[in-house]
């Protein structure tokens, strides 16, 4: 009977052992588990080692506190200008509170889907096809905010909204592509005619310098020439002075100085000048030959 005993004790203490190991539960990293007790909620696990209570609490659900992305399907939308597309979003979310992700709504996922759907129409009613094509930064942003506060009571935090693919009529695609194809033909003109007038610049600016420096060789030529001839001047003048001064260290007399006079009279009547003023002292003239016919004769 004592072996009976030590059996049934052992039997026992291996299924307390048992079901106490089963019940011990390790949350891991960036998880948490919501923990009901007889039905309701009782708490929420957050990363460690827990036990429950064996046949009175469960875990109702492991929640990711992760953000997370979720890829919603194309949605059809009308703009203001009644053009219809198909727009499809990307929604990035985390789990801020695992007891109302739980019980705040049923398949919070459907309900995020449908809520931008929504959201996305109501915000593209407003805008034209041209703006809703150049305002992707401003849809987005009203988009979160609206799905921030929306599903901040099911413990969800909307981090950001991404309109991924924006898909008009094909009508409305030819039209663009043409657009853009007729947008770039404008561009490589403008870039040929600029190009075509910096080669212009680039000749008229070579002409110019050409100019330039043609007029500076000319000018530099006319100042050396008018250097020459100040030169010249200069030299004649100083040779002129300096005869002169040697005359006039000399000392001539009357005669010699009668004779250089009737020699200036002379050359000025051999010039090309049309009229010739005759001194008016003739006496004096005919002095000054007299003195000249008496050195000829000296010099004989």
């Amino acid at each position: 009977m004592n072996s009976t005993l030590i059996i049934i004790l052992i039997l026992l203490f291996v299924a307390v052992a048992a079901l106490i190991l089963t019940n011990i539960r390790i949350v891991p990293q960036s998880k948490a588990f919501v923990i009901e007790r007889l039905g309701a909620y009782s708490t929420t696990w957050e990363t460690g080692l827990h036990v429950k209570i064996p046949f009175i609490e469960r875990v109702a659900k492991t929640v990711s506190l992760k953000e997370q992305v979720v890829d919603f399907k194309p949605q059809p939308v009308i703009t203001k200008d009644n053009v219809t597309m198909q727009i499809d979003t990307v929604v990035f979310f985390q789990i801020t509170d695992p007891k109302l992700y739980c019980y705040g709504v049923e398949s919070p996922i459907s309900a995020i889907e449908n809520l931008s759907a929504t959201t996305l129409r109501n915000i593209i009613g407003d805008l034209e096809l041209d703006s809703t094509l150049t305002s992707r930064d401003t849809i987005n942003a009203k988009i979160r905010v609206i799905l921030d506060e929306a599903t901040d009571p099911w413990g969800i935090k909307v981090n950001r909204v991404e309109l991924k693919n924006i898909i008009p009529p094909r009508e409305i695609q030819d039209a663009m592509e043409k657009q853009m194809k007729a947008e770039r033909e404008r561009r490589a003109r403008i870039l040929d005619a600029e190009g075509e007038k910096r080669s212009q610049i680039l000749v008229a600016e070579g002409l110019k310098e050409s100019a330039i420096l043609k007029a500076d060789a000319v000018k530099e030529q006319k100042i050396r020439e008018a250097q020459g001839e100040a030169e010249a001047i200069m030299t004649v003048q100083k040779a002129n002075a300096d005869a002169l001064k040697m005359l006039n260290e000399a000392a001539p007399t009357d005669k010699i100085i009668q004779l250089k006079s009737l020699e200036a009279f002379a050359k000025a009547a051999d010039g090309q000048a049309t009229k010739i003023i005759i001194p008016s002292d003739i006496q004096g003239l005919a002095g000054s030959v007299t003195a000249i016919k008496e050195i000829w004769q000296d010099k004989k």
